[in-house]
């Protein structure tokens, strides 16, 4: 029996450590501190990301159960330490000293961790991970968490987007054998059914995960017969309560006949032909003309089943064409974000601790106004009336949310743009506790009521943003506060 955790991932999901999935830089800089006697500092780091994904207007989040299960188990194993000895400097000499490997050893996680829920969708410039903590510590989860964050969240958000485009209808995740090895399979898998997918073809992500697997046969077993008639015919003997045929090996519609002669034998035996598939072709003109034979054939419960390279946007297309689909099976488009291959999230340090007890806030600069941070240690508060969101501010957990009765927020890259929120409006705060001075604090909900997360969400969100071309920008912005003093730090650091 498989053990799982509650978040779904084996407890055994990688060998016990992972230490050292991490960039050099991050190692280098925590060894910096620690000769410098400042690796105790206290520092807050967010991860962010500056823009949509797929010129959308909306994301998902989606890999914190990865986070919380990788810090879980984060310790520097001996062969790790072993192999950290062993590298050397320009110079030829050992790169790090004994000490500092004798401290990495005893290793021990001692930061607080805020997250927004995964199946939350958020907006540019919003924090989806902060961590508090050590500065050598912070700084050293920064890699993991970025390649969790940023994968993950990218998939989630083109699940998302396909299933909108499906109108309600089932997608199914085909991408295993197309995605970026086995790592990116499963999380991909995993995160196309938080983002909205209803199963996937991929059967250790159903075991791992418990996600719903589904397929059927392929060409090859179709070709292995003498004639697709009798390939139909051995499937339907060897699985009647799995009939799904794969049509369009030889002639898409005298496949959809066969289909059909099957169909009546597997009724006689107290069975169904589920659905036919589609995966080449005109697949509006096919699905329309199948559809008449199935229905002709008193099948009009069989449902169609199209892949072959789908998007959101083929999806849109087909249904603008009339197409008489019904199960969408969408591979390689979703899995690899075909697209766009990353998200570019970043992780910043925002806030340090000084000496004197006093917090000082960081900002980064950059020529491009976007790239330029927040500082603070940030929270995200979400307004909603009825079931509709209103906005989000960004805001310094110390400095506060300004006026409670008149909330007010600012586009960070263009003061002029501003959203005052209604008085009635609720509010929720998204970053929730994971982590206090390393102990996990944070009761995980299961995959299917992340995913269930997802839906409700989107439904939040006007239709205006989630359109596929020139969605409309949703009000997330900066407490004016937290805005000021973020202009008056890039002022400074500009010598002005």
């Amino acid at each position: 029996m498989l053990n799982l955790s509650p978040s779904g991932l084996p407890s055994t999901f990688y060998r016990p450590s992972l230490a050292l999935l991490t960039d050099l830089y991050e190692l280098t800089m925590a060894y910096g501190y620690w000769k410098s006697d400042t690796a105790n500092r206290e520092a807050v780091f967010h991860l962010i990301f500056r823009r949509h994904p797929f010129r959308g207007g909306f994301t998902v989040a989606c890999g914190l159960a990865y986070v919380v299960h990788w810090l879980s188990h984060l310790r520097f194993d001996p062969d790790d330490i072993a192999y950290l000895g062993s590298l050397t400097g320009a110079d030829g000499e050992p790169l790090f000293e004994p000490g500092f490997l004798t401290d990495l050893q005893r290793f021990e996680f001692q930061c607080d961790v805020d997250a927004i829920a995964e199946g939350t969708v958020v907006f540019p410039q919003e924090p989806l991970v902060r961590v508090r903590g050590p500065i050598w510590q912070a700084q050293l989860v920064e890699s993991a968490l970025l390649n969790i964050v940023n994968f993950q969240t990218l998939i989630a958000t083109k699940a998302a987007r396909v299933c909108l485009a499906a109108g309600g209808e089932p997608v199914l995740e085909f991408g295993l054998r197309r995605a970026q090895g086995i790592d990116g399979a499963l999380a991909a898998a995993r995160a196309a059914y938080v983002g909205g997918c209803e199963a996937t073809s991929n059967v250790l992500a159903g075991r791992w995960f418990g996600i719903p697997v589904r397929g059927t046969h392929a060409h090859s077993w179709v070709m292995s017969f003498g004639s697709e008639l009798e390939s139909f015919q051995a499937y339907a003997r060897a699985m009647p309560n799995n009939c799904v045929f794969l049509v369009d090996t030889y002639d898409t519609l005298k496949g959809v006949r066969h289909a059909v002669e099957v169909g009546r034998w597997l009724r006689s035996q107290g069975h169904k032909l589920l659905g036919v598939r589609l995966d080449s072709g005109d697949l509006a003109y096919l699905s329309i003309e199948a559809r008449k034979i199935l229905d002709e054939a008193g099948f009009a419960d069989t449902f169609i089943v199209a892949s072959s390279d789908l998007d959101e946007r083929l999806i849109t297309s087909l249904k603008g064409q009339q197409a008489t689909i019904g199960v969408w099976g969408v591979g390689t488009h979703l899995v690899t974000a075909f697209d766009e291959p990353a998200l570019g999230g970043v992780y910043k340090l925002s806030a340090i601790r000084e000496a004197s007890g006093q917090w000082r806030r960081c900002v980064k600069l950059s020529e491009q106004a976007a790239k330029s941070s927040t500082p603070g240690i940030l929270q995200v508060r979400r307004y909603q009336i009825n079931a509709g969101c209103l906005g989000d501010m960004i805001y310094d957990v110390e400095i506060g949310c300004g006026d409670p009765s008149s909330p007010l927020i600012v586009d960070p890259h263009d003061d002029t743009r501003r959203k005052r929120i209604a008085p009635d409006a609720r509010h929720d705060e998204l970053l929730v506790p994971i982590f206090r001075q390393g102990r996990l604090v944070y009761d995980q909900p299961d995959l299917a009521a992340v995913r269930e997360r997802t839906l409700r969400q989107l439904e939040c969100f006007s239709a205006s943003i989630k359109r596929l071309d020139n969605p409309h920008e949703y009000p997330a912005g900066l407490e004016p506060r937290l805005h000021d003093l973020r202009k008056r730090l890039i002022l400074e650091a500009k010598g002005f």
